[in-house]
């Protein structure tokens, strides 16, 4: 083992120790698929038949999602002559209530 007594700059630390401060790289595939989702318009679908269309913001261990400028439809969202969608604003949808989540680009255009 290395001993740190003897001094030495950051560099020869990081090198007896072998540290790696560049972690971006070590970026597991599923993080690297929610970090380019970030501030997209998402579809989510929940159990209680529901759809919630709204910009990715976060979620958390326990799948809890955050959409911003969220709107809630009751029926199928993409049938025109359905009831006008309530508008939520910021919502929280619990992890456990999620069937599905996709990427919205029919409003993510109308946004844009």
């Amino acid at each position: 083992m290395a001993s740190l007594s003897s001094g030495g700059t950051y560099a020869d630390i990081k090198r007896k120790f072998k540290f790696d401060t560049d972690t971006s790289t070590q970026e597991s595939e599923g993080r690297q698929k929610l970090r380019s989702w970030l501030n997209k318009s998402l579809r989510v679908s929940m159990t209680d038949g529901r759809t919630l269309i709204g910009v990715f913001l976060c979620t958390d261990r326990d799948k809890n999602v955050i959409l911003g400028s969220c709107q809630e439809y009751i029926q199928d969202p993409d049938n025109t002559s359905g009831e006008d969608p309530r508008v939520l604003g910021l919502a929280m949808v619990p992890g456990h209530h999620i069937l599905k989540i996709e990427y919205d680009d029919i409003t993510a255009n109308q946004i844009m």
